[in-house]
C-alpha cells in the first residue's frame, strides 16, 4: 500500500473517535437547541427576543454590566495582588497562596452561601453595621451580593495567571529600562504591562464568559436578582416555555463565545507585538 495513503488512513482511524464525541457531545446537542428554540409560536423570532422583550432585554444587559464590571475589578485586584506575589518572597507566602485557591474549590451554591454570611440579613456586615451605625446593611440578595459572589470565585483564577505570566518575564528588559532612568511607574507602564497583556486579555475574558454563564451562586441570591441564566431557568421550569430557553441560551453562547474570540484575537496580536 502506498505509505501515503497508509497514512490518511491511519489519521482518519485515529480522528473518528474525535469526530464522534464532538457529534454526540456538542454538534447534536447543539443542533437539538437550535431547532427546539425556533419551534414556539414566534418562530425563529424568538431568538430577537432578547432585544424586542423589556424583561429579556433587562436581564441581558444586567447580565452583560455585572459581568464586565466584574472582569474590570478582578483583572485591577489580581494584577496587583499577582505582581506583589510573585516579586516578593516572605514567610507564609505559600500558605497564603494556597488559601487564596480555596475558592476554585467551592461550587457556586456554597459561594452564594458565604456572601450571604457575611453581607446577609444575619451576615457579620450587618452585626457590624449595626453596632456602630444602628443600621443593618443587607447586600446578599440583589445585584452587590451577586457582585461580591462572582469576585470570590473569580480573583484567585485570574491571580494565578498574572503569576505564572509575570514568572516568564525577562528582568533584563526591566534593568535595561531601569538604566535608561525610567522610574518604577515608566517600567510598570513601558515594559510590565505590555508583556503581561496577553494574560490580562485572555483571564480578563475568562472571567467575563464564567460570570455571564454563573447560576449556581445567583440562583441561591436570586430575591432580587434577575440575570440571563435566571431568566433562562425560570422560563424552562416555572413556565415551560422550552423555545425560549432554547433561544434565550443560544443568545447567551453566543455573546460569550464572541467575548472569548476576540480575546484570543487580542490576546494573539499581544504576543505577537510582544515577540
Amino acid at each position: 500500500m502506498d505509505p501515503v495513503a497508509r497514512d490518511r488512513r491511519r489519521a482518519l482511524a485515529l480522528a473518528v473517535p474525535a469526530l464522534a464525541v464532538f457529534a454526540a457531545f456538542w454538534l447534536l446537542p447543539m443542533a437539538r437547541l437550535v431547532q427546539v428554540g425556533a419551534s414556539g409560536p414566534d418562530g425563529i423570532a424568538a431568538y430577537f427576543a432578547v432585544v424586542t422583550n423589556a424583561n429579556y432585554f433587562r436581564s441581558l444587559a444586567s447580565t452583560v454590566a455585572l459581568s464586565a464590571g466584574v472582569s474590570v475589578v478582578t483583572l485591577a485586584l489580581s494584577l496587583i495582588t499577582g505582581i506583589f506575589l510573585q516579586r516578593n518572597r516572605f514567610s507564609g507566602r505559600d500558605v497564603l497562596i494556597s488559601l487564596m485557591t480555596l475558592p476554585l474549590a467551592f461550587p457556586g451554591v456554597v459561594v452564594g452561601f458565604l456572601v450571604i454570611l457575611l453581607v446577609g440579613r444575619q451576615g457579620l456586615a450587618g452585626d457590624v453595621t449595626t453596632r456602630l451605625f444602628d443600621e443593618k446593611v443587607v447586600l446578599a440578595y440583589g445585584m452587590a451580593g451577586l457582585f461580591i459572589g462572582y469576585l470570590y470565585f473569580s480573583i484567585p483564577r485570574v491571580i494565578l495567571t498574572i503569576m505564572a505570566s509575570v514568572e516568564k518575564l525577562d528582568p533584563a528588559l526591566e534593568e535595561a529600562a531601569r538604566s535608561l532612568g525610567a522610574s518604577t511607574w515608566q517600567v510598570l507602564r513601558d515594559v510590565i504591562l505590555p508583556a503581561l497583556t496577553p494574560a490580562i486579555i485572555s483571564s480578563g475574558a475568562i472571567c467575563f464568559a464564567t460570570s455571564m454563564g454563573a447560576f449556581g451562586t445567583a440562583f441561591t441570591l436570586a430575591t432580587q436578582i434577575n440575570v440571563l441564566p435566571l431568566t433562562i431557568y425560570n422560563e424552562f421550569t416555572n413556565y415551560a416555555n422550552f423555545s425560549m430557553a432554547a433561544s434565550l441560551s443560544i443568545v447567551l453562547g453566543i455573546i460569550t463565545w464572541a467575548a472569548l474570540a476576540a480575546a484570543r484575537s487580542l490576546a494573539g496580536a499581544g504576543v505577537a507585538a510582544a515577540g
